[in-house]
């Protein structure tokens, strides 16, 4: 029958999409009763029984018996003489029932069944992927990667679920083939067109907060406190961490013995360089681990405009700014300070070291010069320009461009 057919396809897709028996009874009684209403009137008097374990639909259409010469509405009553057909024992006032056909129906009102139940089902599984994940935002989900285009990777999750991965959440240096596994967190969730979009990210502190939870136990466990992350993702990203257990070395744990367990961390995010710092409300020693790995000598704090200025030894510049500024950077993200670097040099040997303004000149220039002898800043600013010109294979304005750097130091 084209009823039991109906509710067998209810019962492959509950299978298919985990959805409650109960869930499956209140949409299949609804989609019937609205069919039914539309041919028998709006307060007809039906029961609806379905088992959905069963795959069985049962409709009976129940009657009031009236005198053969009462009946008005004969949706609502039947004539005693009909009645008694169907059971002889019948008195007039009794109700009857009556089972209900799917073969009572036309083609079109059948498809039509099928139809609602199909859109039913539709909405019902975006609604439950919408809740689902609603609930799952900031937790880091595992997928494999089926669709590669040049703005996002579509991930399916291991219940073929489809996830986003824009390009602005994935490290620069991700690069994924269609099949490859691919991990993430969770980070916002939201109704598109109607259809739930769910985004994930690789790029999120997040992310790294979620890795060192599987990662480092005592994090995890609660022992070890993440206060803050910022990340330059695929670049540096720098942890704070405290725990209120003295007998926890947090930065010890979290690094693991010989970089155990930071090395894992590490590899997901494509060798991504983590520094993992001891949190303190002292904000001078903040500040100061804050630019590890460099070494500070002393340092000025500005509370009420958020400045710092720190001091460090020539040699210890180049490590406070970091490759592309990113350590300073990062540095001050962490903090929350705008963080000034100065260095800090003894009049008797005030000259510097030419490597130690590779933030500033390329390094094919300072090559160049000492190539030439002019390994310091004072040897360069004490020979005249038209003598570089003649000794390096460099322009003038280059060289003009570098007297004016260091100038500037000295000033």
């Amino acid at each position: 029958m084209e009823n039991i057919n109906l509710v067998e396809s209810f019962t492959e897709f509950k299978e298919f999409k985990n959805i409650e028996p109960s869930t499956m009874m209140v949409i299949l009684e609804d989609v019937f009763k609205n069919m039914l209403m539309k041919k028998y009137g709006q307060d007809v008097n039906l029961d609806i029984i379905v088992n959905v374990e069963k795959g069985d639909l049962e409709v009976w259409h129940n009657r009031v018996i009236v005198d053969d010469d009462e009946v008005e509405d004969p949706n609502k009553q039947i004539a005693y003489s009909d009645a008694i057909k169907i059971e002889p024992d019948f008195e007039i006032g009794e109700e009857v029932s009556q089972p209900v056909k799917m073969s009572d129906f036309g083609r079109r009102e059948i498809l039509a069944i099928r139809q609602n139940l199909a859109s039913k089902l539709l909405e019902l599984e975006k609604d439950d992927i919408y809740k689902k994940y609603q609930e799952r935002i900031g937790e880091v989900v595992t997928g494999e990667v089926y669709q590669v285009w040049k703005k996002e990777l579509l991930v399916l999750d291991d219940e073929g679920i489809e996830l986003i991965l824009p390009k602005e959440e994935q490290i620069p240096s991700d690069f994924f083939r269609k099949g490859d596994t691919i991990r993430a967190v969770v980070s916002k969730v939201e109704i598109k067109n109607n259809n739930p979009l769910i985004i994930i990210s690789r790029t999120s502190p997040v992310f790294l907060e979620r890795l060192f939870e599987q990662e480092v136990p005592e994090v995890y466990d609660g022992l070890i406190t993440i206060r803050k992350i910022v990340r330059e993702p695929g670049e540096r990203a720098k942890v704070a961490v405290e725990s209120y257990d003295e007998r926890v070395d947090p930065v010890g744990a979290c690094v693991g013995m010989k970089g155990s367990r930071i090395h894992g961390i590490v590899r997901e995010l494509k060798n991504e360089n983590i520094d993992v710092i001891n949190y303190t409300t002292n904000k001078s020693l903040y500040i100061s681990r804050s630019l590890s790995p460099a070494k500070i000598t002393s340092i000025n704090i500005d509370e009420e405009n958020k400045r710092a200025e720190v001091f460090l030894k020539p040699d210890q510049v180049s490590l406070a700014i970091g490759k592309g500024g990113f350590n300073i950077k990062l540095a001050g993200m962490l903090t929350g300070y705008e963080i000034d670097v100065y260095r800090e040099t003894d009049s008797d040997t005030e000259d510097v070291d030419l490597s130690e303004f590779s933030d500033e000149i390329e390094d094919w220039v300072i090559s160049e010069f000492k190539a030439v002898g002019l390994d310091t800043a004072k040897s360069v600013l004490n020979l005249p320009v038209e003598d570089m010109v003649k000794r390096t294979d460099l322009e003038e304005e280059t060289i003009n461009e570098v007297i004016r750097i260091l100038k500037a130091e000295f000033d």
